[in-house]
């Protein structure tokens, strides 16, 4: 009489299993530019980006995206491929080396490119979505010379776009051209110096 309820206990977990959708992971892309042109004559300075923080809430596998009434998603099967932090580092280092072709970009840590001329330090606030609504990007930001470890130029940084498509692939793919246009304003800093 017992193992007609352990059998019907193994066969609804069973099917509950099947019934599981598949996780999907998704990557931050570099946003294909048009590099400007390096001058020959120039000596190639190393600038170093990061180290990069994320707020708690962001720093977690599944992709968070923002609803009504100062709400959460935490979507548990639509992830990041790898820890967030170091996809936007490794997104901001490629667009920041197609943008400034007259210097080498590293990403945190680079001793073993040995010294840098200038860090970039980035403090991301808001890096998510409403879909269906907007995507949202805020950090602060500052250059930092390395030589004497002063700050040569700081700012903060804000970014909205409308998003009308509410899918994760688009969810991620405004994420990374709201970085992409936030790399092209750190090029522009980075250019005068």
């Amino acid at each position: 009489m017992i193992k007609k309820p352990l059998t019907f206990m193994a066969v609804l977990l069973l099917a509950a299993c099947a019934s599981t959708p598949a996780t999907n992971f998704y990557v931050l892309e570099a946003v294909s530019q048009a590099p400007p042109q390096a001058s020959k004559n120039l000596k190639k300075r190393l600038v170093g980006v990061g180290p990069i923080t994320l707020p708690p809430l962001l720093d977690r596998k599944q992709i968070v995206t923002r609803t009504l009434m100062n709400g959460i998603e935490v979507a548990e099967f639509h992830q990041w491929a790898s820890p967030l932090k170091d996809n936007v580092l490794e997104a901001l280092t490629q667009n920041l080396t197609q943008l400034q072709p007259e210097s080498f970009i590293r990403p945190y840590p680079w001793s073993a490119y040995g010294t840098v001329n200038y860090r970039v330090l980035v403090d991301v606030i808001r890096f998510d979505t409403r879909p269906g609504i907007a995507v949202n990007f805020e950090a602060t930001w500052a250059v930092m010379d390395e030589s004497n470890h002063s700050i040569i130029d700081h700012g903060r940084s804000k970014i909205s776009h409308a998003l009308i498509d509410k899918s994760y692939p688009a969810t991620v793919h405004a994420l990374s051209q709201v970085l992409g246009q936030f790399s092209a304003e750190l090029a522009l800093v980075l250019q005068k110096l």
